[in-house]
């Protein structure tokens, strides 16, 4: 396990995602532009038009991981997850209807259908990284050196 403590300053920032933009592709331009390393997306909700996710699809290591589009009129739930080294992790959920929902990892190519409200956390003093574990093949969070 590693523990990453902090209690330095932090910064909010909001990012409002107009119809037609990519979902992935416009938080990382957010994250880019208000360099934002380290943190975590904390709030995500909206709809979109098409969601890209992957998930996995065994428990052995290396992970493998299967990929899928969905192409419909969806609720976005929920985006988190943990900005290290200024490259976010980011999980999702989306509903379709009145009994389907659908969760992973995000991809890029998720189009925004009406729109989308994310809300980033910015730790300016935190440090961290993802190291790949080179037994597992998996990259695993910890603090930066």
């Amino acid at each position: 396990m590693n523990v990453i403590p902090y209690s330095g300053p932090v910064e909010m920032i909001a990012v409002g995602i107009e119809p037609g933009e990519m979902l992935l592709e416009t938080i990382d331009a957010a994250i880019r532009q208000h360099d934002v390393q380290n943190g975590a997306v904390v709030s995500g909700i909206g709809t979109l038009k098409t969601c890209r996710m992957h998930y996995i699809t065994h428990t052995r290591f290396p992970s493998n991981d299967e990929f899928y589009t969905l192409e419909e009129p969806l609720e976005l739930l929920s985006v988190s997850g943990i900005i290290a080294d200024g490259k976010p992790h980011l999980h999702i959920s989306v509903s379709c209807g009145q009994d389907q929902v659908w969760g992973g990892h995000l991809e890029p190519e998720s189009e925004v259908l009406y729109l989308a409200e994310i809300l980033i956390l910015k730790a300016n003093d935190m440090r961290m990284r993802r190291r790949k574990h080179p037994e597992l093949k998996v990259s695993l969070l910890g603090p930066a050196d």
